[in-house]
């Protein structure tokens, strides 16, 4: 399934197995960048093997309505550009989820992130039916705060010691959006 970004010449994609290149791509140039933003990896987590059946996972989670990984690419050159995720998914009286992204470091500063998440949340809240997309992000992560502001998310917490990112227990600010249309 592709969603197209507004006028740009980006798309969202549900990320599948036949994308394990280009996610094996996105991930060795953007290593470095991505680091303290992301949990230290097992050995083999980049291997195109792990990457491979970590995709055909995601595909069978979206084919069971249970999350959404989405890369975000390129009409001009095919490139990922980024990736958002939307998991943990919750049924029953909550119909909420989490959400995660990442861009690459050449395209930051590009609005890529905020128009790729606006049309993605615009699928999980249309077409999912959810209610609320929570974000998480590690304070000084102005362009994560920035970011999530833009797109209406309100602060609605402060976590201590929440995820282990970067090989550190990090507090976290925790924010949502809540579905206008619910």
């Amino acid at each position: 399934m592709e969603l197209n970004i507004g006028s740009t010449p980006l798309y969202l994609k549900i990320l599948t197995p036949e994308d394990t290149r280009r996610v094996e791509d996105y991930f060795s140039q953007n290593l470095a960048h991505l680091a303290r933003w992301e949990p230290v990896r097992p050995d083999g987590f980049y291997s195109r093997a792990q990457i491979q059946q970590r995709l055909a996972n995601g595909q069978s989670e979206a084919a069971l309505g249970s999350s959404y990984q989405f890369g975000i690419f390129s009409r001009e050159n095919g490139d990922m550009l980024g990736a958002c995720n939307f998991t943990g998914i919750a049924r029953g009286a909550f119909q909420a989820c989490h959400l995660g992204y990442s861009l690459a470091e050449n395209q930051q500063g590009q609005g890529i992130m905020t128009q790729a998440l606006s049309r993605s949340i615009q699928f999980i809240f249309q077409d999912v039916g959810l209610h609320r997309v929570m974000a998480a992000y590690i304070p000084g992560n102005e362009k994560s705060a920035r970011v999530l502001e833009r797109l209406g998310f309100e602060k609605e917490g402060y976590a201590k010691s929440y995820l282990k990112i970067a090989g550190h227990w990090q507090d976290h600010i925790l924010t949502a959006l809540v579905n206008p249309h619910a």
